[in-house]
C-alpha cells in the first residue's frame, strides 16, 4: 500500500525508497497535530516554543523522532590512500580549513544528515538534506559557545530542521538560521565547501582524510531515495513551485541569486562581477539510482570569487529549484530557455 501511495504521489514509475534510519517516513495524521507545540513539549521540554520566527503550521513531521536520523558525533576517518571500493565519480562533500582537508561521502550523509566534527582546529557541522540536496558546512561557534547539532525529525519546505543540544533551539538547515527557541533569529556562519567527485578530491588532496561509516558494514553508503531527483514533485512539500523550471532541477545558489545546472552545463563558465561559476562532467547524482556510482552525470560545480590573490572558493549550495524558490521567493533564478 505504501509503495502504491508513493508512486501515485510522484506520478512516476520509480518508487521513492524510504529507509527507517535515514529515510523520511510518511505519517498519516492531521497537520494541526503535527504542528502543535503543546504536543512537541513532551519530546522537547527544554525548547522555548514561545520564541519563534516562523508559523508552526509550516513545520511538519518527516516521520523519525528526535535524532531518529542519528548524527555522527565522533566521526572516524581514513587516509585517502587507504580507501577501497569508492568509485571516482561518486559525490563527496569536500571541505578544507586551515590546511586540513576532509571528504564526507554523500552515501554516508544520507543516513545521518549531520556530522559534528573539527577541521583545522575549528568545530564545524557538516550537513546534508537529501530531500533538498542541500550540502552546507557551518562554523559551530556562536556567541562564545560551541554548538553541536542533531536532527529534530521535522521539515520545513521539505528541508531539514536541526537543533542544537546546548539550548535545543531549532535551526533551518538551508538558511543556517534559528527559527524556534532561544536562538531564534541567530545565524550560523556558512563555510565554503564543494560537492565534488571522489576522484577529483583524491587528486587534489592526496593527504586528505575520508569519513568512514558509523557502522562498518554500511561501507560508504548508498541512496535510499531511488529516483528522487527525476520525480515531478518534491516529497513532503506544501509550498509554491517555481515557474519555468522543473522543481527538482539542480541550481547553484549564491545568496539571493541562483543559476540552473542546465544553464551552467550549457555555458560551462559564468562570470558575474567577482563571481565565477564553472561546470565539468564526471559526478554521479546521489539521488538517482540505489547504487550511487551508477547515477546519472550531474557534473562538478565550482564557485569562486576573484580576489587580488586569485580565485578563492565561495559559499554556495547546489540545491533544487523548489528549495531556492521556497526560501528565496524574491531571489533571482537564471535558467536556460
Amino acid at each position: 500500500m505504501m509503495k502504491k501511495l508513493v508512486r501515485k504521489y510522484f506520478g512516476a514509475r520509480r518508487t521513492l525508497v524510504l529507509g527507517l534510519v535515514a529515510g523520511i517516513v510518511f505519517l498519516v495524521g492531521s497537520g494541526s497535530v503535527m504542528a502543535n507545540p503543546s504536543f512537541w513539549k513532551f519530546e522537547w521540554p527544554r525548547t522555548d516554543f514561545k520564541n519563534k520566527s516562523v508559523e508552526y503550521g509550516e513545520i511538519m513531521s518527516g516521520g523519525p523522532p528526535k535524532d531518529g536520523i542519528p548524527p555522527i558525533d565522533n566521526p572516524k576517518f581514513t587516509d585517502v590512500s587507504k580507501v577501497k571500493g569508492l568509485a571516482p565519480t561518486v559525490p563527496v562533500i569536500s571541505f578544507t580549513l586551515n590546511g586540513e582537508s576532509k571528504a564526507y561521502p554523500l552515501g554516508i550523509l544520507m543516513r545521518h544528515e549531520i556530522v559534528n566534527d573539527r577541521v583545522g582546529g575549528v568545530p564545524v557541522a557538516v550537513t546534508y538534506c537529501p530531500l533538498c540536496n542541500a550540502a552546507i558546512v557551518f562554523d559551530a561557534r556562536l556567541d562564545g559557545k560551541v554548538l553541536d547539532f542533531g536532527t529534530t525529525g521535522k521539515l520545513r519546505n521539505s528541508d531539514l530542521v536541526m537543533y542544537d543540544r546546548q539550548t535545543e533551539s531549532w535551526w533551518q538547515q538551508f538558511l543556517g538560521e534559528g527559527i524556534v527557541g532561544s536562538m531564534t533569529g541567530k545565524r550560523l556562519k556558512m563555510l565554503p565547501s564543494r560537492i565534488e567527485a571522489w576522484g577529483r578530491y583524491k587528486k587534489a588532496h592526496p593527504k586528505g582524510k575520508v569519513l568512514l561509516a558509523a557502522f562498518p558494514s554500511m561501507g560508504f553508503g548508498g541512496n535510499p531515495y531511488g529516483g528522487y531527483d527525476s520525480s515531478a514533485q518534491p516529497f513532503l512539500y506544501r509550498g509554491p513551485l517555481p515557474n519555468g523550471i522543473p522543481p527538482l532541477m539542480r541550481v547553484v545558489a549564491v545568496g539571493d541569486e541562483a543559476w540552473s545546472i542546465a544553464l551552467l552545463r550549457k555555458q560551462k563558465r559564468i562570470e558575474v562581477k567577482d563571481l565565477v561559476l564553472t561546470w565539468e562532467a564526471g559526478q554521479n547524482s546521489a539521488l538517482d539510482t540505489r547504487d550511487i556510482s551508477k547515477g546519472k552525470d550531474v557534473g562538478n560545480v565550482i564557485v569562486q570569487r576573484k580576489t587580488k590573490n586569485g580565485l578563492v572558493d565561495a559559499v554556495h549550495d547546489v540545491t533544487f529549484a523548489f528549495t531556492f524558490h521556497a526560501f528565496k521567493p524574491k531571489g533571482k533564478l537564471h535558467h536556460t530557455r
